[in-house]
C-alpha cells in the first residue's frame, strides 16, 4: 500500500536520538546561566509561547527570566508544522495573526538572525458551494481588516500549485502574505533579541513547583523552586504546553487541557514544488507545508490519540507514527494532487500537542493564584499565534489588562468545575480537534459535553419542545418547535463513530441542528424564531434566563467596592435598579450589568442577610465566570473590605415580557405592579403565591416586563403556575434566538459581541452609565480623556432593504471605503429588516462625529456582494423608549433617526 513506501525514517527523528544520547535521559545536566535570586517575571517553558513572551516584556523594559528544562523548542515546538494563516472567523484572530506576521517580517532586522520566515502564500480549497461561501465570508472580513486576498476559480487556483487537479474542487481562497516560519531558527533569534535587551535566558532548568503565599485576598505566587535554587518573582508565567495543567494542578486551580498525538508526514523530492503556496483544504482536512521540494501533509483525523500526562523528559522525542490514524488523510490529499501520490515518504512526524474545549489557547491570570498568567494549550498553532499571543501575555503582565479583547481566550471564559471535569474536557477537546476543519455556522451547537449544568427548568424547557444550546457549560433554550414536533433532545456524545463507539440512534437533535447550516439563505427556522419575537411585542412570552449570572457583593466596604467597580451611580435607594458597566483602566467594558442595592433580609438567597451593605449583580450567563472573577480580583487587589458571592446555580430566573406581561403577571403576585409601586428598573421582595422571590421591572428587549428571581426548589411551580395562567391570553415560551433579535433591534448590548473591552461606553452610546460627579471609578481617567479630545470610533446601527442573511464580521463601507465590520447581526422581525451593528472609525483616523457618520453613503460586503444599508446613530426600533415604559398607547417613531 502507499503508506507503505516510506524510503527512511530520519530527519526529526534522528534529532530526538541525538539529544537523547546528549543526556536527555542520563545525568541531570547543569543550567546554561546563574539563577537570579529574583526577577520582575519568571517565565516557564522555552517554546514558541514562552520565547514570544518573554520578547515581548523584554521589549518594555521587564527584568524577566524564561526557564527551560532542557533545550529552547523541547516538547512539541521542534517538530511544529510552522504554518501560518491570516485569514480567520474572528477579527481577533485576525489582528493577532496580523501582528505576529509583522513580528516576523521585521526581527531579522533586528536581530541579525533570519526567523525562518518563507511567504510563500496560501490557499484554501473548497469542493462545494456551502464551504465557497464560507471563504466568501473569510475573504469580506479580510478585505475590511487590510488582508489582501482572492477567492478564485478552480483554474486560476491551478496557475498559482500546478501540481493540483482543478477538477476536484470548486474554488479558493488566496492569501499571499501567508506563509511558513521554522522554530528553531524563530526562538533563536527571540532568544537573541530578549537577551540584548536584558533578559535571561536559563536552558537545562525545570522547576519543580511554584511558591505559593496564602494571603488575606487569597494565593498568590512569589515565585519559582527549581532543582538549583528559587527565583523570587511577583509574575509568573506558565508556558508549558502539555504540562501546562500538571503545573497548577496541586494548588487548586485545574486548566482544561488534554495532550493529544499530532502527525504529519514529509514526502520524498517532488519537482515543481518548491516555492508554491501552502494548502489547507478543509473539506479533506487535510494541509500541504512546502518545505523546500517536498510536501509536509497532515490534518485533522476522527479518531486522535488521546494521551495520559505527557513525561517530563520527552524533549524532543517523538512516537511511532500509527498509520490506521493518519491514513485518514492520504486519500483526499491523493485526490485534491494527483502526483502527489507516486512520490513516497521520507519521515513521519508524531508528537504530543496540547488541545483545549474549543480549540483556542488559555490564557490570561489564574483565578486561583494571584500573579499567575497562563500562555499554553494553543491546539498545534502555537507558532503563527505566539507573535499576537506573546504581545497580549506581556500586556496582561504589565498593565493588568490586554489592548485586545481576549475573551476568547481568556482561561476564565471556563468555569474551574469545568476545569476539574476530566472526562468533559476530554469529549469537547475531542469534538473541538475533530471538527476544526469543519465549516464554522453561527448556530452550530457541540455534540460533546452536554447537559453539564443545567437550570432548574431545564426538564421543562425541553417538554415543551425547546431546541437547546450550551453556553459555559449551562444548557439554555435557542428556540421552541412547534407543538407536536418529535423532541430534538441532547443526546450522550457518541464520539462520532469513533473508538469502538456506535452512532446515536437517535439522530433528531443533529438534524435540526442542520437547518441552521447555511449562509447565503436564513435559517430553516427563521419564521419560528420571528413567531416567537413578534409574540413578544405584541403580547407577552416567557424567557428561562436561569443560566445569567447573580452575583451578591456584601461587606462593611460594599458600596466603596461599587463606586469603584462600576461607573454608573450604584448608591441608591435599595428599591433601585441601575443598569451599569464595568471598566479597565483604558475605560474598556469589562462586563454591563444591572446592579440592585439591597437592604439586608432574612437570610434566604432571595432576600440575603449581610453586615454592612449588600448589592444584587445580574450579568450575562456566557461570561458569568469571566465577570465573577475579575470584579474579585479587583475587589482583592484595591483590598476592599467586601466580598462576592456567586448566587447563579441557587436562583433560577423567569423573565416575562410583552405589552400583556402585567396583565398575566398580577393576579400571581402579591405586590401592586403599576408603575406607582414598581417603576421602571426597580425590585422588591414579593410573593408568588406562597413562594418567596425577588421581583426586578427590567427588560433585556425593550418591552414591559419583569423577572422572577426565584430559589431553585420554587422554580418549577412557578414556571408552571405563570404558563397555566396565562395560557388563556397566549402566553408561550422562547428561547436566546429570539431574545437576541429583539434585543439588537432595540438598540440593547450583547457583551463580547458590540460590547467588549476595547470598546469605551462612550463609543457604545452608553455614556450615560458613566457619572461625571462623586468618587472615582475604575477607568474614569480615561472617559473623561475621550469626553475632551472625542471619539475615534462609534457604534452604528445598520438596516437593509434586500432581505439576506447577515451574520457578523461583514465588511462596512461608507462612499467605497471600508470603515469597520459588523460585530453583531441579526434579523429585526419588528422592522422587517436585517440589522447589524458596527463600530465606524476614520480612514484617516480622525475623531468621528455625528455629521460624518450622517453624510456618508453605506454598504454592506455579504458574500463578496456589496448591498444599500441605512445608518443610524441609534436603533430606529422605537427610538424615545415608550415601550419599556409601558406606554402602548403612545406610538412609537420606527422612521430612521440619525440624531
Amino acid at each position: 500500500m502507499w503508506r507503505h513506501r516510506i524510503l527512511q525514517q530520519t530527519s526529526r527523528r534522528e534529532i530526538s536520538k541525538q539529544v537523547k544520547a546528549d543526556g536527555g535521559g542520563g545525568a541531570r545536566q547543569q543550567p546554561s546561566g546563574s539563577l537570579p535570586a529574583s526577577a520582575d517575571v519568571v517565565v516557564i517553558g522555552g517554546g514558541s509561547a514562552g520565547c514570544h513572551t518573554l520578547y515581548h516584556l523584554a521589549r518594555r523594559g521587564v527584568k524577566a527570566v524564561l526557564l527551560e528544562r532542557a533545550q529552547l523548542t523541547a516538547g512539541t515546538t521542534w517538530h511544529t508544522a510552522g504554518l501560518l494563516w491570516r485569514l480567520r472567523p474572528n477579527d481577533v484572530d485576525i489582528q493577532l495573526l496580523a501582528n505576529s506576521r509583522r513580528m516576523l517580517q521585521g526581527l531579522e532586522e533586528e536581530t541579525g538572525l533570519d526567523p525562518g520566515w518563507i511567504q510563500n502564500g496560501g490557499i484554501f480549497i473548497a469542493h462545494n458551494e456551502t464551504r465557497l461561501d464560507e471563504y466568501r465570508r473569510l475573504a469580506t472580513v479580510g478585505s475590511a481588516l487590510g488582508i489582501e486576498n482572492q477567492v478564485l476559480s478552480p483554474e486560476e487556483t491551478q496557475k498559482l500549485f500546478p501540481l493540483l487537479d482543478h477538477s476536484a474542487f470548486v474554488g479558493s481562497l488566496y492569501s499571499p502574505g501567508d506563509g511558513v516560519m521554522d522554530p528553531a531558527m524563530l526562538c533563536a533569534a527571540l532568544k537573541k533579541a530578549a537577551t540584548n535587551l536584558g533578559a535571561q535566558v536559563i536552558e537545562n532548568c525545570g522547576v519543580d513547583d511554584l511558591l505559593v503565599e496564602q494571603t488575606p485576598r487569597g494565593k498568590k505566587v512569589v515565585g519559582v523552586t527549581t532543582p538549583f535554587g528559587d527565583i523570587k518573582a511577583e509574575k509568573v508565567v506558565n508556558a508549558t504546553g502539555v504540562w501546562g495543567r500538571d503545573l497548577v494542578a496541586k494548588h487548586g486551580s485545574h486548566l482544561p487541557l488534554v495532550p493529544m498525538k499530532h502527525a504529519y508526514i514529509v514526502s520524498e523530492s517532488i519537482p515543481g514544488v518548491r516555492g508554491l503556496p501552502n494548502i489547507r483544504d478543509h473539506d479533506y482536512s487535510t494541509y500541504f507545508r512546502i518545505q523546500g521540494d517536498a510536501i509536509c501533509m497532515g490534518g485533522y483525523e476522527p479518531n486522535p490519540i488521546l494521551l495520559e500526562p505527557v513525561p517530563k523528559d520527552f524533549h524532543f522525542g517523538l512516537y511511532e507514527l500509527d498509520w490506521s490514524v493518519f491514513e485518514a488523510h492520504v486519500e483526499g490529499a491523493q485526490k485534491l494532487c494527483p502526483s502527489y501520490a507516486k512520490y513516497g515518504v521520507k519521515s513521519t512526524v508524531c508528537g504530543p500537542e496540547s488541545f483545549t474545549p474549543d480549540h483556542k489557547p488559555l490564557m490570561g491570570p489564574d483565578p486561583i493564584l494571584d500573579g499567575l498568567y497562563h500562555n499554553c494549550g494553543f491546539n498545534s498553532a502555537g507558532m503563527m499565534f505566539g507573535g499576537g499571543c506573546g504581545e497580549q501575555t506581556a500586556l496582561w503582565v504589565i498593565q493588568g489588562q490586554p489592548d485586545l479583547p481576549m475573551f476568547g481566550f481568556d482561561l476564565r471564559r471556563f468555569t474551574q468545575e469545568q476545569g476539574k471535569a476530566t472526562q468533559w474536557i476530554r469529549e469537547k477537546s475531542h469534538e473541538s480537534y475533530v471538527k476544526n476543519y469543519s465549516m464554522v455556522f453561527k448556530y452550530d451547537q457541540p455534540l460533546a459535553g452536554r447537559d453539564f449544568q443545567k437550570d432548574p427548568l431545564h426538564d421543562e424547557m425541553t417538554k415543551a419542545g425547546a431546541v437547546m444550546e450550551e453556553k459555559q457549560g449551562w444548557e439554555r433554550p435557542g428556540f421552541f418547535l412547534p407543538s407536536g414536533s418529535r423532541k430534538a433532545v441532547v443526546q450522550p456524545y457518541d464520539w462520532y463513530g469513533s473508538y469502538g463507539h456506535q452512532r446515536n440512534q437517535d439522530s433528531e437533535y443533529e438534524k435540526v441542528l442542520d437547518g441552521d447550516l447555511h449562509y447565503s439563505r436564513f435559517s430553516e427556522y427563521h419564521d419560528l424564531i420571528g413567531s416567537e419575537a413578534m409574540a413578544c411585542r405584541n403580547n407577552a412570552v416567557v424567557f428561562n434566563m436561569s443560566y445569567f449570572a447573580k452575583l451578591l457583593l456584601e461587606g462593611p466596604q460594599a458600596q466603596e467596592a461599587a463606586d469603584w467597580l462600576f461607573s454608573a451611580n450604584t448608591n441608591r435607594d435599595p428599591s433601585k435598579t441601575v443598569y451599569t458597566c464595568a471598566l479597565n483602566d483604558a475605560g474598556g467594558v469589562e462586563a454591563d450589568v444591572t446592579i440592585s442595592r439591597l437592604a439586608s433580609g432574612s437570610g434566604e438567597v432571595h432576600d440575603p442577610k449581610f453586615n454592612g451593605q449588600g448589592f444584587y449583580i445580574v450579568a450575562g450567563g456566557a461570561s458569568a465566570f469571566y465577570t465573577y472573577s475579575s470584579l474579585r480580583a479587583e475587589i482583592r487587589r484595591k483590598g476592599f473590605n467586601a466580598s462576592l458571592k456567586d448566587l447563579t446555580a441557587e436562583l433560577g430566573v423567569i423573565s416575562i415580557q410583552g405589552p400583556n406581561s402585567r396583565k398575566i403577571l398580577q393576579p400571581l403576585i402579591d405586590c401592586d405592579l403599576s408603575d406607582e409601586q414598581v417603576p421602571p428598573n426597580s425590585t422588591r421582595l414579593a410573593k408568588f403565591g406562597d413562594v418567596g422571590l425577588r421581583l426586578l421591572r427590567v427588560s433585556f428587549v425593550g418591552e414591559l416586563g419583569y423577572e422572577l428571581h426565584v430559589p431553585k426548589k420554587d422554580c418549577v411551580a412557578v414556571y408552571r403556575s405563570l404558563m397555566n395562567a396565562g395560557a388563556e391570553q397566549d402566553l408561550r415560551n422562547a428561547g436566546y434566538r429570539s431574545l437576541y433579535s429583539l434585543s439588537s433591534e432595540k438598540g440593547y448590548h450583547l457583551w463580547s459581541f458590540d460590547l467588549r473591552p476595547d470598546n469605551t461606553p462612550l463609543e457604545a452610546g452608553l455614556g450615560f452609565t458613566c457619572r461625571k460627579t462623586g468618587a472615582e471609578y475604575r477607568g474614569k481617567a480615561a472617559i473623561e480623556k475621550q469626553r475632551t479630545k472625542g471619539l475615534k470610533k462609534r457604534l452604528v446601527y445598520l438596516t437593509l432593504q434586500d432581505q439576506i442573511p447577515i451574520w457578523g464580521l461583514e465588511g462596512v463601507y461608507r462612499n467605497g471605503e471600508p470603515v469597520g465590520i459588523l460585530r453583531r447581526a441579526e434579523y429585526a422581525y419588528s422592522l422587517g429588516k436585517p440589522l447589524g451593528q458596527a463600530y465606524i472609525s476614520r480612514p484617516d483616523g480622525q475623531i468621528i462625529d455625528a455629521d460624518y457618520i450622517r453624510n456618508g453613503e453605506y454598504e454592506v460586503d455579504i458574500l463578496g456582494k456589496k448591498y444599500r444599508a441605512d445608518c443610524h446613530l441609534r436603533s430606529p426600533f422605537d427610538p424615545t423608549g415608550q415601550r419599556v415604559l409601558g406606554n402602548y398607547a403612545i406610538e412609537s417613531k420606527t422612521k430612521p433617526n440619525n440624531k
